[in-house]
């Protein structure tokens, strides 16, 4: 894969000193903008690398922050990396839960914040304590958001080393001023490039899509559609940035280019409404636990391919080594694009839970996902969503996990801001 382009390296950050790492473009700590201080074209700050020779590239490529702006029509809330509010507290501070706690930024020395684990050592450029060694944790390793009638929680799990998948949840007001809440859950395919920045663009733009289309009076399975479709546009757009491997080979089929999955649900107070490509889930889980639960998807996977063939059960499907190979995904090097949508009425309160297969692999069928959810999710689903989470991470938590957990029917009254 050729090299990202590479901004003008400052030693540290103008206003809080932080140094930065390769390639970022706003500052780890204090959030200022890099790009704005860098050194003028032609001029090499002090530590770059010869002209002509390559910088090393980071591991990670940051998504650049967005500029300020209002957010989408009803008070949205997103877990993908740089939407307004991602990583701050009811003051407008940082939020202590995405490091453990601890303030990042509490001044360690020479600028640089304190470890969140021993409290005393400084953080070297790589993220780790100079005391300790204890990795100092991402903004999107656990991300948590909640609004009226929705919650999701995202975490990075205990084996990955970051966390690929990316959520959106919000409010969105139908012409007739009742609600429509809308979540959407995506995991980055962890073979391709980039599935972090994949996840957070399709989770982004299928959530403005949704917002554009819903208050229009569209039907919700035709937004559903147009909003997968935006989602994987996208997401094809990341492989044709310049500099990426893709956009040198145009002509070809796009190769190991950026990929996620993608599931969403929107409800209004009497349907529920599915979308999805990949194998990611969603499940309904009534209130009344003597009633049944169901999974309202199909996964675009080996496993699911052999079942619906009539081939294997599912048990011995799912047994298989080559079950959770998806068949379908968001993204350049996709066979084709076909949206998956459905609609339905329940005739009873419950809760839809969206998720990854970080969760699901824990709880994969309704039954099992009924029994982890709790028995108060409609009233709590902030709450419900990190037992979830927890569940899995008890389970082994071997991949990223994300959950969205949304009431139904929709809280009455009209759509408000978060």
């Amino acid at each position: 894969m050729s090299q990202m382009p590479q901004l003008p390296l400052l030693s540290a950050c103008p206003t809080c000193e932080e140094p930065p790492q390769s390639g970022d473009r706003y500052c780890d700590s204090c959030g200022a903008d890099l790009t704005a201080a860098a050194p003028p074209p032609g001029t090499a700050p002090a530590g770059s690398p010869p002209a002509g020779s390559a910088a090393p590239e980071p591991e990670d490529y940051p998504l650049a922050a967005p500029a300020p702006a209002a957010g989408p029509p009803g008070g949205a809330a997103s877990g993908a990396p740089g939407a307004p509010g991602a990583a701050e507290g009811p003051d407008g501070g940082v939020d202590p839960r995405l490091n453990g706690g601890a303030d990042p930024r509490l001044n360690g020395g020479a600028g640089r914040p304190r470890c969140v684990a021993c409290q005393e050592g400084t953080i070297d450029q790589d993220g780790y304590c100079e005391h300790c060694g204890h990795a100092q944790a991402r903004e999107r390793d656990h991300m948590e958001r909640e609004l009226e009638g929705v919650a999701a929680a995202s975490d990075r799990g205990l084996r990955h080393h970051r966390n690929e998948d990316a959520f959106s949840v919000s409010a969105a007001a139908l012409p007739d001023g009742s609600p429509a809440v809308v979540a959407v859950v995506c995991d980055g395919v962890s073979s391709a490039t980039r599935p972090d920045d994949a996840s957070a663009a399709a989770a982004h733009a299928a959530e403005v899509s949704l917002h554009a289309s819903l208050p229009r009076g569209a039907h919700p399975r035709q937004a559903m559609n147009d909003a997968i479709v935006a989602a994987a546009e996208a997401v094809n757009s990341l492989a044709l940035e310049p500099g990426s491997a893709a956009h040198e080979e145009q002509q070809q089929r796009h190769q190991n280019a950026p990929a996620c999955t993608i599931v969403s649900a929107v409800v209004t107070p009497g349907i529920l409404t599915v979308g999805w490509i990949g194998d990611s889930r969603a499940y309904w889980v009534p209130d009344d636990r003597t009633t049944p639960a169901a999974r309202l998807t199909e996964d675009d996977s080996w496993a699911a391919q052999m079942v619906a063939a009539g081939l294997m059960s599912e048990a011995e499907a799912y047994a298989d080594e080559r079950a959770h190979a998806i068949t379908g995904w968001l993204g350049a090097d996709a066979y084709e694009l076909d949206p998956h949508t459905a609609s339905f009425e329940p005739d009873r309160p419950g809760v839809v839970v969206v998720c990854t297969d970080g969760l699901w692999n824990y709880a994969e069928s309704a039954e099992e996902m009924a029994l982890a959810v709790p028995p108060d999710a409609r009233s709590r689903p902030l709450h419900s969503a990190q037992v979830l989470v927890g569940h899995a991470l008890d389970g082994g938590g071997h991949d990223n996990v994300t959950v969205a957990v949304v009431p139904f029917p929709a809280p009455r009254g009209r759509a408000g801001s978060a």
